[in-house]
C-alpha cells in the first residue's frame, strides 16, 4: 500500500544573521509525516525544531529546499497551506475577558465557518467545556484553557495540526485529557506534528519520532524502533554516595557507555547493547567490586535513554523541545 505524506520536506535550510556571524538554524531538513499520523519532533534546545515548525507553518521563508503541506507547495502556494493547517502554541491564545463560547464563536466567524454558534457548541461538548462555556476564560484552570485553545485551533477542521508543547505546565489529569483529544484527532484522520519537552508524551502519542540535531533530522522511527537501537538500560541503586563511583566503574566496563549518576536518588545507570548482560551477572559484578548495593535492574530503554544515547549527552538538564 502506498503511503501518502501530508507533510513532506526536502533539504529545508534557514540561516539568520550576516555572513560573519551567520547562524544555521536548519541545515537540510528532510521530514516525511504520513497522513493521519502523529509525528513527534524531538531534540535538544537549539537543535532547530522551532525554526523548522515556523518554516512549515509559513511563518518563515526557507533559504533553500522545498516542502509540500497537504499537497501544496510551501512557498509558491503559502496561502493554500495556511488554509489547511492550524497551530497551537505553548501559551493559550484565547481572550480571557470572553467566555469560552464567545471565544469559539469569534474564531469561527474569523474563519468564516458556516454556523459559528453550532460549531462552537460542538467543540465545547467535544472538549468537556460545556458546563464552563459561559464563564470568562480567565476563570478557567490551566488544563481548561489549553483545551479551549486546542478547540479554537480546530474550528475549521484542519488537515494538519501543529502542536507546540501542548501540555507544558499541566498536571497529570489535565495532560491526560489533552492526550485523549490528540488521539481522537489522529483517529479521525488529522495529521499532527508534535513538539514536546516530555519524552513520555512522545512515547504515548507519536506514531513516529524525528530526532533533530544541528538543524537536520538525525534519526527517525517508531518509539519501539528507536529504543531497539540502544538495547537495555542497566541501573544500580547504591547505599551511599561513596558507592556511586564504584558502581559507575562497573557499569562503564560492562556496558561501554558513559554512566549517568544521580546523587539525590543514589543511582547509576547506563544503556547497553550487549545481549549477554543479565541481571544476575550485573549483581555479581557489582558485588565483586565491593559496591554497597540496595537494588539493581535491567529494563527496556525509555525515550529518555534514547535521547541521552543518540544525542551523546550524559545528563538530561535541558528540556527536550
Amino acid at each position: 500500500m502506498t503511503t501518502t505524506y501530508t507533510v513532506l520536506s526536502e533539504g529545508l535550510e534557514k540561516s539568520f544573521g550576516k555572513s560573519s556571524g551567520k547562524i544555521h538554524a536548519v541545515r537540510g531538513l528532510d521530514l516525511a509525516v504520513a497522513e493521519g499520523s502523529v509525528c513527534g519532533l524531538l531534540g535538544p534546545n537549539g537543535a532547530g525544531k522551532t525554526t523548522a515548525v515556523r518554516l512549515l507553518t509559513t511563518l518563515l521563508r526557507p533559504d533553500a529546499g522545498s516542502a509540500r503541506i497537504a499537497g501544496h507547495d510551501l512557498v509558491r502556494d503559502a496561502a493554500a497551506v495556511r488554509r489547511r493547517i492550524a497551530v497551537t502554541g505553548q501559551y493559550a491564545s484565547v481572550d480571557g475577558d470572553l467566555t469560552g463560547r464567545e471565544n469559539l464563536r469569534l474564531f469561527a466567524r474569523l474563519h468564516r465557518v458556516r454556523g459559528p454558534a453550532g460549531r462552537a457548541d460542538e467543540l465545547l461538548s467535544r472538549f468537556g467545556l460545556t458546563e464552563a462555556a459561559d464563564r470568562p476564560a480567565s476563570t478557567y484552570s490551566g488544563g481548561m484553557r489549553r483545551r479551549l485553545d486546542l478547540a479554537a485551533s480546530l474550528v475549521e477542521r484542519p488537515e494538519v495540526l501543529f502542536l507546540d508543547e501542548p501540555t507544558t505546565g499541566l498536571d497529570p489529569a489535565a495532560r491526560n485529557q489533552i492526550w485523549t483529544a490528540v488521539r481522537g484527532l489522529r483517529d479521525e484522520g488529522t495529521t499532527i506534528l508534535l513538539t514536546t519537552q516530555y519524552l513520555e508524551e512522545a512515547d504515548q502519542l507519536a506514531d513516529e519520532i524525528a530526532l533533530v540535531e544541528h538543524g537536520r533530522v538525525a534519526h527517525t522511527g517508531t518509539p519501539a524502533q528507536l529504543k531497539a537501537l540502544i538495547g537495555s538500560y542497566a541501573e544500580a541503586v547504591v547505599a551511599d554516595a561513596d558507592a556511586l563511583f564504584g558502581a559507575a566503574g562497573v557499569l562503564d566496563r560492562l556496558t561501554g557507555s558513559v554512566p549517568v549518576l544521580n546523587h539525590e536518588r543514589l543511582t547509576v545507570g547506563a544503556v547497553t547493547t550487549d545481549p549477554t548482560l543479565t541481571l544476575p551477572r550485573l549483581v555479581r559484578e557489582l558485588d565483586a567490586a565491593g559496591v554497597a548495593l540496595l537494588d539493581a535492574s535491567l529494563r527496556p530503554p525509555t525515550l529518555d535513554d534514547v535521547f541521552l544515547r543518540l544525542t551523546g549527552r550524559t545528563e538530561h538538564k535541558e528540556p527536550v523541545t
